[in-house]
């Protein structure tokens, strides 16, 4: 087959080397909107460290002939076989509501080429209908080629989200079942023929029905699956956040009470935190909000878990009475430990409320070099400057051996992510999130 893959992310990339490496016969053509990321693809880079298995796969592929990069449509939509778009979906940030100018970019010009008998697969994450309403009329009036023809004259349109988590792409794919829907059953029979020839799956069985490309019935279906299993989270959190919050004021450690609920099976309490980053958890509700307005639910979870920054400072400053003038150092740039991303990331919040009340902050993380920190406007922290506060946001690994002769001068350690060991810090005082430690001198 002949596959173009539409946007080189963290995602897109993993993708196209999957298909590439499940047939020495394929040709695999990634699309791309930024030159630098073509060119390093084509010579066999990775773009972005942290994915398991990728420098060596993309490196061995690319060198083999079976995957090359490109900027052109014109070059590797024509002919193809398959489309698969993972393009990014911005949410606005004021209003929450969907940003689709990159996604009607890449599908315009997409369309433009797309020759019949091609199989078109969103991956990314949608509100519930955007495939039918959306994509399919955009794409026949661009392309004049007519979704479901059964004479072969026109292309298949489905919805396949990608449930994978940057950083271990290779093993979720195999992980988790493929799902699958179309607009109609030969475009979703299609889809499932694809799939099935570019993806292996593990046996699993805890799973109702055997594991591997799982026919969902309609695109909604499909659209719905995905935001569904993505806002449980986010809702599961911000449940394990208002549990947290009152465990503070009552003195009880809710780490435990979870744990002791969790050991029946009818109990999954997630963990709290100081916040919810990515770009899946604090979006996707949002997706789903604009399509169902009414669910209090999940925006009041939402906002629970948008405020934890602020909670998490405002206990700060509670213990320490003010922190006008103290340093302040936020441990973590990226949204959670061992990747290099700040997608809502708690980094920003945390910042803003630390800045609020006149402390001077300082940011650290170990992925990030110091020019990269001060581009984002961040005075960058060096272990073992004087530092008057430290607060955990990113769970790194490196922040586990963290100890006062790293943070010289500490008079506050606040760990929202449970990471440090409290005996490596006596005499100082050490908070989290509902660990029940009273917030007073």
């Amino acid at each position: 087959m002949k596959i173009a893959v539409v946007a080189l992310g963290k995602i897109g990339l993993p993708l196209a080397v999957q298909f590439a490496d499940a047939d020495p016969s394929h040709e695999v053509v990634g699309v791309d909107v930024d030159q630098r990321v073509v060119d390093m693809v084509n010579q066999g880079t990775e773009p972005f460290p942290g994915e398991d298995h990728l420098a060596e796969k993309l490196a061995q592929l690319v060198a083999a002939g079976r995957l090359r990069a490109t900027t052109d449509y014109a070059d590797a939509i024509p002919g193809a076989d398959a489309v698969v778009l993972v393009v990014p979906l911005f949410v606005d940030e004021a209003t929450g509501a969907p940003d689709f100018g990159w996604m009607d970019g890449a599908t315009a010009s997409l369309a433009q080429h797309l020759t019949p008998g091609t199989l078109v697969s969103y991956e990314t994450t949608l509100p519930v209908g955007t495939t039918r309403t959306r994509w399919k009329p955009m794409i026949e009036q661009i392309s004049g080629l007519r979704e479901g023809a059964e004479d072969g004259s026109g292309f298949h349109l489905v919805f396949s989200p990608e449930r994978v988590l940057t950083g271990r792409v290779f093993a979720d794919l195999r992980r988790y079942p493929k799902l699958v829907g179309g607009l109609t059953e030969a475009g979703t029979a299609a889809a499932a023929d694809f799939y099935e020839s570019v993806l292996s799956f593990d046996e699993r069985d805890d799973l109702p029905r055997p594991n591997g490309v799982w026919d969902m019935g309609s695109a909604e279906a499909a659209e719905m699956a995905k935001l569904a299993e993505t806002t449980y989270r986010d809702v599961n959190i911000g449940l394990a956040n208002q549990f947290a919050r009152f465990a503070d004021t009552a003195g009880i450690d809710v780490h435990k009470v979870i744990e002791a609920c969790n050991s029946q099976p009818y109990s999954h309490i997630h963990q709290p935190g100081i916040a919810v980053g990515g770009h899946c958890i604090p979006v996707y509700p949002r997706l789903y909000l604009s399509t169902d307005p009414d669910a209090t639910v999940v925006s009041t979870a939402r906002a629970a878990n948008a405020a934890m920054p602020e909670y998490a400072v405002a206990r700060a400053e509670q213990l320490l009475g003010s922190l006008e003038g103290l340093r302040v150092v936020v441990l973590g740039a990226a949204y959670r430990g061992r990747v290099k991303e700040t997608a809502f990331s708690g980094v920003f919040a945390t910042v803003d409320a630390l800045r609020a009340r006149g402390a001077k902050v300082l940011v650290h993380d170990p992925m990030y070099t110091d020019d990269e920190l001060t581009g984002y406007g961040w005075d960058p922290y060096h272990l073992s400057e004087d530092v008057d506060v430290a607060i955990v946001q990113a769970d790194h690994p490196e922040y586990a051996t963290l100890s006062p002769e790293d943070l010289p001068g500490l008079r506050l350690l606040l760990d929202g992510r449970r990471v440090t060991d409290p005996a490596r810090f006596p005499g100082i005082p050490r908070l989290t999130i509902g660990g029940g430690e009273p917030a007073t001198p």
